[in-house]
């Protein structure tokens, strides 16, 4: 059902004018006239733009919450007090067991508070 749609050969004699292209019922665009020739001008197809923003969105708002449905947990379980002000941690592994550090070693921080250790060093 694909026609090719008919090109005027020739400008027509009098003024200068937009003669516009159809295939069936819907206008594909306009052949433009002017002193420098013929210029054939596609119409904007503003049903197909919106279909396909909705699309893109849809599909971007399935990747969102299909993201946030297989996230990680927690890396804490539910913190409670426990009796006599103790606080409880459940659902929880203890943490890492980390590596002594050299007395000469400061955290970033520290240096950018410019903060000193409370403890005494021997």
């Amino acid at each position: 059902m694909n026609r090719v749609a008919e090109v005027p050969t020739s400008a027509p004699a009098g003024p200068r004018g937009v003669q516009p292209v159809r295939r069936g019922r819907r206008e594909i665009g306009a052949y433009a006239t002017g002193p420098d020739g013929t210029v054939f001008v596609p119409a904007v197809d503003v049903t197909t733009i919106a279909v396909a923003a909705l699309g893109a969105a849809a599909l971007i708002a399935t990747a969102v919450s299909a993201g946030v449905a297989v996230r990680r947990p927690p890396a804490v379980g539910s913190v409670t007090m426990g009796p006599g002000g103790w606080v409880s941690l459940r659902r929880s592994t203890a943490p890492a067991l980390r590596a002594v550090r050299s007395s000469g070693h400061r955290p970033w921080w520290a240096g950018l508070l410019g903060a000193h250790r409370l403890v005494v060093q021997r």
